[in-house]
């Protein structure tokens, strides 16, 4: 080849762009439009209300205080509808919702327009339900035609997928990170019937209740939580799985909270240690670690260390497992358990009832400012039936429930506690909050006032002067 022509050759092939740099630019292209179509759809929560303490935060269990949160949330569905998590707003006494501005110009489109955004519009936003152990909320905005983003098949992501976060960390608008999915189904906590979608895409503080994306731009799950010991992130977050979020969104529409399904068992899951210690013909399944007797499980003769080998005819291989199918049914129905007893394989019928919720009756009563008795730097609550039946050595009929104690008291003598309950002042019965707030409503600052509650089981006094 001649020498002009190799030059020429060379020439021409460095001018062609090569092909790893275009498979990168369409890349970063569809990343770009992804990231114009998802941020459309993701908005700030910022909540004010009041919220129960860590036993680490306040020395004791029990104990609310004011707080201002903020989160992110995504719209899901048509009429106005956004999901967030649970801990970001439960409690508030209002709730602001930020809809995302207009996108930033594309570099070229309008040279003279600022690279900055506008602020979004800032909406009042309304709690339609939410579920502690989920840690999912719904809210709903009085704006129509948001532009929503479609949930993901969860059961379908795989290890390894790309992924992107969306949000507002540490109150940063509109930020997305990326990453992969380091596991589809991480638990936490043995047993827990909770599990997450594990990704090492960056998420802070402030992303909570953002949207996870997959490629397509559907949201495989609610950004929740991370695992860190600087605060920041280090790569291990988790986000609750589409198809439970589905699930939740779907019960909060239809009945404004989540019911699961119970029949008065705990179970654990069986180790191999515990299958060669009791010889049984597998090293797997669930075992009864406690009975309800006066429950559905109980009355049918379940006892403390059967074996639960198949619900409805599906093999239990673990207590996640089973819990998640006895949440299902609906109230009323039976689901049928096959047993290993010893060497005795039994099958029995077993009615599903409702779960008790108590803890997210008592996290909401401890953070509604109607429950609030400032007086006594207290939440109350009127000592209904129910909750008599769930607490124990209650000696009367009426009285009022300590649901928390506040952080902003100004009785720092004998404060009350949590699950005091409080029948009289200055020997004057208090059978009802209603009663309570009248009776108190009579005294002034600098007056002695003794309320009698009662504590474990037993009664005292709480002396003190009026603040």
């Amino acid at each position: 080849m001649p020498a002009a022509a190799a030059v020429l050759l060379a020439c021409t092939l460095h001018a062609q762009p090569m092909p790893t740099q275009t498979r990168l630019d369409r890349l970063s292209s569809s990343f770009q439009q992804l990231s114009r179509r998802v941020g459309a759809s993701v908005v700030k929560v910022m909540a004010v209300g009041y919220r129960q303490l860590d036993y680490e935060e306040a020395g004791e269990a029990g104990v609310a205080a004011r707080q201002q949160s903020s989160g992110s949330g995504v719209v899901i569905g048509a009429g106005g509808y956004i999901v967030t998590n649970a801990h970001v707003v439960v409690g508030a006494q209002r709730v602001q919702v930020t809809l995302p501005a207009p996108a930033p110009p594309r570099p070229g489109d309008n040279p003279l327009r600022s690279a900055v955004s506008p602020a979004g519009r800032v909406v009042r936003g309304e709690i339609a339900g939410l579920d502690l152990e989920t840690d999912i909320a719904l809210l709903k905005v009085d704006v129509a035609d948001l532009p929503a983003l479609e949930l993901a098949d969860s059961d379908l992501v795989e290890q390894g997928e790309i992924v992107l976060a969306f949000g507002n960390p540490m109150g940063l608008d509109n930020s997305v990170t990326m990453g992969i999915v380091s596991s589809t189904a991480r638990q936490l906590k043995a047993d827990d019937p909770m599990i997450y979608i594990q990704t090492d895409a960056p998420i802070n503080p402030g992303n909570s209740g953002g949207p996870l994306v997959n490629t397509e731009g559907k949201v495989v799950g609610i950004n929740t939580l991370i695992l860190s010991q600087s605060g920041g992130s280090e790569g291990l977050g988790f986000a609750v799985p589409g198809n439970i979020v589905a699930n939740v969104v779907e019960q909060i529409k239809k009945s404004g909270r989540v019911i699961r399904g119970d029949i008065g068992v705990t179970v654990q899951t069986v180790t191999p240690a515990m299958g060669r210690g009791w010889k049984l013909p597998q090293q797997w399944g669930v075992v009864v670690t406690d009975v309800e007797y006066e429950g559905p499980a109980g009355k049918a003769g379940l006892q403390v260390g059967d074996v639960i080998s198949a619900l409805n005819g599906k093999a239990m291989e673990n207590a996640r497992q089973f819990n998640v199918n006895i949440y299902r049914p609906a109230i009323g129905e039976k689901v049928r358990l096959k047993i290993l007893r010893g060497r005795t394989e039994l099958e029995t019928d077993v009615p599903v009832v409702e779960r008790p919720n108590q803890s997210g009756e008592f996290a909401e009563l401890a953070s509604r400012e109607e429950n609030l008795i400032s007086e006594l730097g207290i939440f109350a609550v009127d000592l209904t039936q129910r909750l008599r039946d769930e607490i124990i050595s209650v000696r009367r009929d009426q009285g009022v429930l300590v649901a928390a104690r506040s952080a902003d008291s100004l009785i720092l003598d004998d404060n009350f506690r949590a699950g005091d309950v409080i029948y009289a002042v200055n020997r004057v019965s208090t059978p009802t909050v209603a009663r309570l707030r009248e009776v108190l409503s009579k005294f002034k600052s600098g007056d002695s006032v003794a309320v009698q509650v009662e504590r474990d089981g037993r009664l005292r006094f709480i002396a003190f002067e009026m603040p």
